[in-house]
C-alpha cells in the first residue's frame, strides 16, 4: 500500500540556502500534502512567496514538528542539534544541512544517487555532506566503481557564498574599496578577499589541516565506505568568486586507467556533465555552474605523478549540489523509498 504524501517543512527557510531549497522544491515539483516554513523568532511572522502564494514564516519550536513527516533543515549546527532529536522523536525525518551529525555513526551521510541504500539505516536524522565533498562524490563514485581508488589529493577553490551572506557582501564591499585605493578591514575573513585568495577555510586542527579539509577526507570515507588504508589529503582555499566551488583532483587507482575511457565513463554518469576539449580551450569554470545542477568535469588527463593516476577539474554551484539540491534530492528519495 502506497503511503500518503508527506507533510514537509523547511527549517531556515529565510536563509540563503533555505531560499534555494524552496526554489528547487518548485523546480522539481516535489509532491507533498502540506508545507510549513520555519525560522528563528527573529524571522517569524515574515512572509515567503512559494508557488505563487504568500506564506507566513513560523517560529521553530518543539511543538511544530508534531505533524511533520520530513523536515529539510538549513539553519546552522546549533539549531539542528536542538531540534533534530526532538523532530526525530516525533516521527519526523530530519534532513540536516549542517555539520552537526555528519560523522555520527548512527546518522547516514548521503549524496543522492551515490549511496541511497544508506538512507534505509536512518533513525530519524539524515546528514547532507559538506559542499566541497558533495560535488566530488558523483564523479569519484563512478570512477571508484570501475578503477578502485587507492589515494587522492584534492585542492578546493571555494566561493564566498559558502560562508554566508556576510561573506558575499564583504566581497562586494572589499572590491569597491580596493578599486578606489582605500584600506579595508575584513570581518568575515582573516584577510581581504578581493583580488586575493585565502588558504584557510574554518579553523585549524592539531594536524595542521583545517576542519574544512578534514571534512573532505572523513566524509568521503564515510559516504563511499572507504577503509583507512585509502589515503586522502585536501587543501581548501577561499577565492573571490560569488557562487561555484572548483576542485583540482588527483587520484591514484588500484586498476589501470585511461583518460579517454574515464572521460567516456563520466559522460554517462548521472549528475555529471563533461566539458573537456582543450584543443578549443573548453573546460569548466564556476560561471558555467552558477544556477545549474550538474557537476561539471574537465581537464581529464592521466597523471604523470601517480601510477594508474587520473587528474581532473570539477566545478559546481555550491548552493545547489553542495547544499540545497542534495537536500531536496534526499527528500525525494525518502519519499520514493517510503522511508518516512
Amino acid at each position: 500500500m502506497t503511503k500518503e504524501l508527506p507533510n514537509i517543512a523547511v527549517l531556515g527557510a529565510t536563509g540563503v540556502v533555505g531560499r534555494e531549497i524552496l526554489n528547487i522544491l518548485q523546480e522539481n515539483n516535489v509532491q507533498y500534502k502540506s508545507i510549513k516554513f520555519l525560522a528563528s523568532a527573529r524571522s517569524a511572522g515574515s512572509t515567503i512567496e512559494f508557488k505563487g502564494e504568500k506564506h507566513t514564516v513560523i517560529e521553530a519550536t518543539p511543538d511544530v514538528f508534531e505533524d511533520i513527516n520530513i523536515c529539510l533543515a538549513s539553519a546552522g549546527g546549533e539549531t539542528s542539534k536542538k531540534f533534530a532529536p526532538i523532530a526525530a522523536s516525533k516521527g519526523c525525518v530530519f534532513i540536516d544541512n549542517s555539520s552537526a551529525f555528519r560523522m555520527d555513526k548512527d546518522v547516514p551521510l548521503v549524496i543522492a544517487g551515490v549511496n541511497d541504500e544508506d538512507l534505509r539505516l536512518h533513525k530519524g536524522i539524515i546528514a547532507n555532506p559538506n559542499c566541497s565533498t558533495s560535488q566530488l562524490m558523483l564523479p569519484l563514485k563512478a570512477l571508484d566503481s570501475k578503477y578502485k581508488v587507492k589515494r587522492m589529493v584534492v585542492s578546493t577553490y571555494q566561493a564566498v557564498s559558502g560562508a554566508g551572506l556576510k561573506a558575499i557582501n564583504e566581497l562586494t564591499d572589499c572590491t569597491k574599496t580596493n578599486l578606489v585605493g582605500m584600506p579595508y578591514e575584513p570581518s568575515a575573513f582573516k584577510y581581504e578577499i578581493a583580488f586575493n585568495v585565502i588558504p584557510q577555510i574554518d579553523s585549524f586542527c592539531e594536524n595542521g589541516y583545517t576542519k574544512e579539509e578534514m571534512k573532505v577526507t572523513n566524509e568521503t570515507r564515510k559516504i563511499l565506505h572507504f577503509s583507512d588504508d585509502i589515503k586522502i589529503s585536501c587543501t581548501a582555499v577561499r577565492v573571490p568568486v560569488y557562487i561555484g566551488h572548483s576542485e583540482s583532483v588527483s587520484v591514484e587507482f588500484e586498476n589501470p586507467i585511461n583518460a579517454s575511457e574515464a572521460r567516456e565513463l563520466l559522460k554517462v554518469t548521472e549528475g555529471v556533465e563533461v566539458i573537456d576539449d582543450i584543443d578549443n580551450f573548453v573546460y569548466p569554470t564556476p560561471k558555467d555552474a552558477a544556477g545549474k545542477n550538474p557537476v561539471y568535469v574537465g581537464r581529464i588527463r592521466n597523471s604523470i605523478a601517480f601510477d594508474n593516476g587520473l587528474e581532473f577539474f570539477c566545478v559546481a554551484d555550491n548552493l545547489r549540489i553542495g547544499a540545497a539540491l542534495n537536500t531536496v534530492r534526499i527528500a525525494e528519495k525518502v519519499i520514493s523509498m517510503e522511508l518516512y
